[in-house]
């Protein structure tokens, strides 16, 4: 296997000038690192510890339905005169039996009923399922318990499941359990409801029209797109349409050191599975050109060799989403960890069968990728919405970097949280903080009668234009977000226009806040959580010794000071931020428009 060729680049992990080939990496350390967890399994059963972790009764929703995919690849990629095969077959059968009765919803239903369909086409079905545990499958492993019958609507779940659904409908059909009628009505009510909610732009709401835009939305289509590769149903026109997109999207965030999606929920090693499954979808389904198609490749390559090399830690022998500095939502808590490793461990083997099946097996990187990547749009604004609100992300290449800022509604449950908030995002320099609250790059008012107000949720009037190498995006909010409650809620008390302006190491923001009736604010505050260290402060006047970002200025905000951060929430996915810069002002009457502005630039 050839060597990994890397520069440190801290955060970022390492830049591949030119990483082995996918199936090099797939074949030599992520199958052995799975095989070892899996043998483990098989050993301890239910008192499985993975780095001082239980696994069972940890409250994991898809586990069994993950463990059944996972020892599904023991035994499709063991030759059957091997004498380890026997051996397989019957941890099978054992766990089957053994997980039986635990809870295992949606996406694990999907994923268990994935295992026995990829099973009965190996003809190994039988043997690996006793009977009376299959008759139990049939009936457990069914759509109809997260979406209702009579209605086709999704029982408490986001948008984004409804391909789950179709999944797990159109598998059940092809094992013989039901007939098709439910994989057609669920086909037509999934793309009914893409279609519904992407609206003219073809990237999906995850939410019924209040503006969530997140990896979700980019990722969903390939999702959609795998099923029916796997399942063998040949896609709509529109689907190939609405997967173009989410893969042009996807290109313009293509880098050397493989990191991904830059903001929103389940990002870090999800960001980048997600790139590598939309953009293995459009190269299977011909949606690419010859030369994207290298390129995403090559692309995917490098995803590959991070995940071996920065998310797999040797010393556990498990992907590390949680410790040494690293942060991820709590619903894929370290509890979670044999499932966490699990279905990243199927995307990847799953996405590295459809590239070697396309001929690159073995095939080196293209040499000019790196090349390629100069000649992609410095800058590029991607409309999500409009409407009553617009929805929207600009995408800004610079000095290696690929920065977004997204102009979205967090919508129920993340509204609040920084990830979603309305400022630039790049992965390895600037990141919001998995379910964090504290205000990153954004004022919060706290208003005299105790309510607390910022401007995340209501875009109106949005524009972009650029002047020279200047990228300048501008919108107005008539109300601000109310914190407090799951959902955002305006607040008319306070409106605001802002500008941001994108240029080479530089980014300013300024707002102008105005009361339509005056109002009295008992504080304002912001703050900014980064990765760069050695704080000096002129004033508001920030400048970092180390680190991409090389200054940060504040006016209008009140006094600002930097100093080093240790709490836990005040880390991104690839590790903890080395500096808090907080800035804070007191009790103010707002009779008169008011300017909040700063300046961040990095190198």
């Amino acid at each position: 296997m050839a060597a990994a060729q890397i520069f440190d680049m801290g955060p970022h992990g390492s830049a591949y000038v030119s990483p082995p080939p996918m199936n090099a990496t797939i074949e030599g350390r992520l199958i052995p690192q799975l095989e070892g967890l899996l043998h483990q399994l098989l050993r301890d059963r239910r008192e499985l510890k993975i780095d001082g972790q239980g696994v069972f009764g940890s409250g994991d929703k898809f586990l069994p339905g993950k463990i059944a995919v996972g020892l599904s690849y023991l035994l499709l990629d063991t030759p059957r005169t091997d004498p380890r095969f026997a051996t397989y077959l019957a941890g099978y059968r054992d766990i089957a039996d053994m997980t039986l009765g635990d809870t295992n919803d949606s996406w694990g239903i999907y994923y268990y009923i994935s295992a026995l369909h990829s099973l009965k086409e190996a003809g190994l079905l039988d043997p690996a399922v006793r009977p009376q545990t299959l008759a139990k499958l049939k009936v457990q492993l069914d759509w109809r318990r997260f979406v209702d019958p009579a209605t086709l609507k999704l029982i408490n779940l986001p948008n984004n499941y409804y391909g789950v659904a179709f999944s797990v409908a159109r598998l059940r059909f092809l094992l013989g359990w039901e007939d098709a009628s439910g994989s057609e009505a669920l086909l037509a009510k999934m793309l009914d409801h893409y279609r519904t909610y992407s609206g003219e732009f073809g990237f999906a709401d995850e939410t019924e029209g209040d503006g969530r835009f997140d990896r979700y939305s980019v990722l969903l289509i390939g999702e959609i797109a795998q099923h029916f590769i796997e399942t063998g149903m040949t896609p709509t026109p529109e689907v190939k349409a609405w997967l173009r997109r989410s893969a042009e999207l996807m290109l313009l965030r293509a880098n050397m050191t493989g990191e991904g999606w830059e903001y929103g929920r389940s990002i870090g090693a999800y960001g980048e599975t997600a790139m590598l499954e939309v953009l293995t979808a459009a190269a299977k389904l011909g949606v690419l050109s010859d030369d994207e198609r290298d390129m995403a490749y090559a692309w995917s390559s490098r995803i590959a060799a991070r995940y071996a090399d920065f998310w797999l830690d040797r010393t556990t022998g498990s992907v590390n989403l949680w410790d040494g500095g690293r942060r991820t939502d709590a619903y894929r808590g370290k509890h979670r960890i044999l499932g966490e490793n699990l279905s990243l461990a199927r995307q990847y083997i799953y996405t590295n069968a459809i590239w070697n099946e396309l001929g690159y097996k073995g095939r080196a990187t293209a040499p000019g990728y790196a090349g390629w990547l100069n000649t992609l749009p410095k800058s590029t604004f991607t409309w999500f919405a409009k409407g009553e609100h617009d929805r929207a992300l600009l995408t800004i290449r610079d000095r290696g970097h690929v920065i977004g800022l997204p102009l979205i509604n967090g919508a129920v449950g993340q509204h609040m949280h920084s990830p979603y908030f309305p400022v630039p995002y790049s992965a390895g320099m600037l990141s919001g903080s998995a379910d964090a609250q504290y205000p990153h790059l954004v004022p919060r008012f706290t208003l005299a009668d105790g309510s607390v107000l910022m401007p995340l949720a209501w875009f109106r009037d949005v524009t972009y234009r650029t002047s020279g190498q200047t990228s300048i995006v501008t919108y107005r909010m008539t109300a601000m977000d109310r914190m407090g409650k799951p959902d955002a809620e305006q607040d008319a008390r306070l409106t605001v226009e802002t500008r941001y302006e994108f240029s080479p190491g530089k980014i300013t923001r300024t707002d102008r806040y105005s009361a339509p009736r005056p109002i009295t604010l008992k504080a304002i505050d912001m703050e900014f959580a980064s990765f760069s260290s050695g704080a000096s402060a002129m004033g508001n006047d920030i400048r970092f010794a180390s680190g991409d970002v090389t200054g940060f200025s504040a006016s209008g905000a009140g006094d600002c000071t930097a100093a080093p951060v240790s709490d836990p929430k005040y880390r991104a996915p690839s590790g903890a931020f080395a500096t808090r810069v907080a800035c804070s002002r007191g009790a103010m009457r707002l009779d008169r428009p008011l300017t909040i502005s700063w300046t961040l630039t990095y190198r």
